[in-house]
């Protein structure tokens, strides 16, 4: 069999969509409402479908967008994020995918983008194509009669306080407080504001509906956000008619670990309340600690969620900061893109070029996207057999230079 992979016409939507849905195992047919949301929102130019040659239907799926990705030192690299990947079982084994990544490699190069990102729904595929994980989650669900925590513990002090608020304040607070974290936060990725329309249900596909949720945000003694928590809770009783309720923490952004705790103290201390899920989490997050028995947080999920595929290292490398100073010599393999070559990093003056001098470290390019966060150990992955050390000592300075104090974050499923 073959295929034409090309862009989609506006015309082509609603087979696109439905070979988008069948991929993903998904059986609903949409609505009007749904296709002429998505026929105002998507671009077309960067929505890219294979078509059978024979039937002229669409057989595989392929998106991206515009987004910005935080880097240690504070930095905004921009990144085009790949979403809506699928192919039909019926037309599996044939090429499409790689075809259409190696179309978006080159749009994407072509646009001046530094990095591709995306969240692997099955992990063996992307490294083929030159991602790497790059950031980690984690889910706790707190057992609260057993954390130790005192009624008192949800009260802020120093004239601090935490109020609820409505979806319309939140798409008000909301985009200003992530925009203030997202440049303290490696790993988080921008949010448009249709990304906080469709978070507090102003916009709403059938398959993907609003729940309906309690917004609380923290304030400081001055009146200042510096916090804000979206939850929702179940309706369980025994048998006994005694409440036994679950809160479900769907986003929490703190910038201080003052409003941090106060708003992770607020969700513990609801009313009928005997377990609280923390949602996707930093696997080094506060929420443990702050807890007097930390054992009371059972993890129900850990798991790698951003992917990061380098297009231009020059780019990547100079946009971060290290932790040491120190020259390093990358070779990177790249077989499906860009990036490959040799590149002496100078990570005390945060520059990276070019060279011809022998490499200090061997390296895939996905190696490099997991490194890139500062994540990744370099030390482990050259145990491993991911990273070939060529000059003694180069690994120890690469994981010096390379990690952070803290693990790089991503919560958004994109």
């Amino acid at each position: 069999m073959s295929a034409d992979v090309r862009p989609i016409a506006a015309s082509e939507l609603p087979d696109w969509l439905r070979a988008q849905r069948a991929g993903f195992l998904n059986a609903s047919r949409g609505t009007a409402a749904d296709l002429a949301l998505l026929t105002e929102t998507l671009d077309f130019a960067r929505t890219q479908g294979a078509f059978d040659a024979d039937t002229g239907r669409c057989v595989a799926c392929f998106r991206s967008f515009p987004q910005e990705l935080t880097v240690p030192g504070g930095g905004f690299v921009p990144s085009s994020a790949v979403t809506n990947v699928s192919v039909m079982p019926t037309h599996r084994r044939q090429g499409l995918l790689s075809r259409m990544m190696a179309a978006e490699f080159t749009a994407a190069h072509a646009r001046g983008d530094v990095l591709s990102t995306l969240i692997a729904a099955e992990y063996p595929i992307y490294g083929r194509y030159g991602y790497g994980p790059a950031t980690s989650i984690a889910e706790w669900e707190i057992d609260l009669p057993r954390t130790g925590l005192g009624p008192r513990a949800a009260v802020p002090g120093g004239g601090a306080r935490i109020d609820l608020v409505d979806e319309a304040e939140v798409r008000e607070l909301g985009p200003v407080l992530h925009e203030r974290l997202r440049a303290l936060t490696p790993g988080l990725v921008s949010r448009d504001a249709r990304w906080w329309s469709v978070a507090t249900g102003a916009e709403a596909l059938s398959h993907n509906p609003y729940t309906p949720s309690f917004h609380a945000v923290y304030r400081t003694a001055q009146g200042e956000v510096t916090g804000l928590v979206r939850y929702t809770g179940d309706d369980h009783w025994t048998d006994a008619k005694v409440p036994h309720n679950t809160v479900q923490v769907r986003q929490l952004l703190a910038l201080t670990p003052e409003a941090e705790r106060a708003l992770w103290y607020f969700v513990c201390s609801i009313d009928w309340v005997v377990k609280v899920r923390t949602g996707y989490r930093a696997p080094d997050d506060l929420v443990t600690g702050l807890l007097p028995d930390a054992r009371a947080a059972r993890m129900l999920t850990s798991s790698d969620l951003l992917w990061v595929r380098v297009l231009d290292v020059v780019r990547a490398l100079g946009a971060r900061t290290y932790a040491v100073p120190g020259v390093l010599v990358l070779e990177v393999v790249d077989t499906t893109g860009p990036a490959g070559g040799r590149y002496r990093l100078d990570t005390g003056a945060g520059d990276c070029v070019r060279t011809e001098e022998p490499a200090d470290l061997r390296l895939d390019v996905g190696t490099l996207g997991s490194l890139y966060l500062g994540d990744a150990s370099a030390v482990r992955l050259g145990a491993l057999g991911a990273i070939t050390e060529e000059r003694p000592g180069a690994l120890a300075l690469a994981d010096a230079a390379f990690r952070t104090a803290r693990r790089p974050w991503c919560p958004d499923i994109f």
